[in-house]
């Protein structure tokens, strides 16, 4: 498990954005964190590395955000909020966005049981104003790999 103390919300997305560009169609990123600690910050960084040209949002709402690569390979952006149960979670199609493209999932510890084993979970907490503390940690073999190639911070 790495930890990592982001000083601003520019270091947040800038980490988001080295981890963006490595991501390759199956990676899936678990973000957990309360409402502020900077999932949606991250999400931007992360998009911007994917190479998307789509303004990042929130998907509390729509539960869905897909944002595209220039070459047009889907980043998904899921909100497991609203969730209410796992037979719900279940129609979504994970394993569909997961052929297709990445998926980055909010409030993830909502459907756990029904999340591929191989993925990134980061942890997001508030500290103060700017200071974000992540905490990260890699399941599978891929993933350790992702996290390695983000380097040092």
């Amino acid at each position: 498990m790495a930890s990592i103390t982001s000083n601003s919300p520019d270091q947040t997305r800038e980490l988001g954005r080295k981890l963006g560009r490595l991501l390759q169609p199956g990676d899936l990123l678990c973000l957990q964190g309360d409402l502020g600690a900077g999932k949606t910050t991250f999400t931007q960084g992360l998009a911007e590395g994917w190479g998307s040209v789509d303004s990042v949002s929130s998907p509390t709402f729509v539960m869905v955000n897909l944002y595209r690569a220039q070459d047009g390979t889907p980043l998904y952006h899921m909100d497991a909020y609203r969730i209410e149960s796992l037979p719900e979670a279940a129609q979504i199609g994970i394993d569909d966005m997961l052929a297709e493209g990445a998926l980055i999932l909010e409030w993830p510890e909502r459907i756990e049981a029904l999340l591929p084993t191989e993925r990134i979970w980061m942890t997001l907490t508030h500290i103060s104003e700017t200071e974000r503390q992540v905490e990260i940690s890699a399941h599978g073999t891929r993933p350790e790999t992702l996290i390695q190639g983000i380097g040092n911070w």
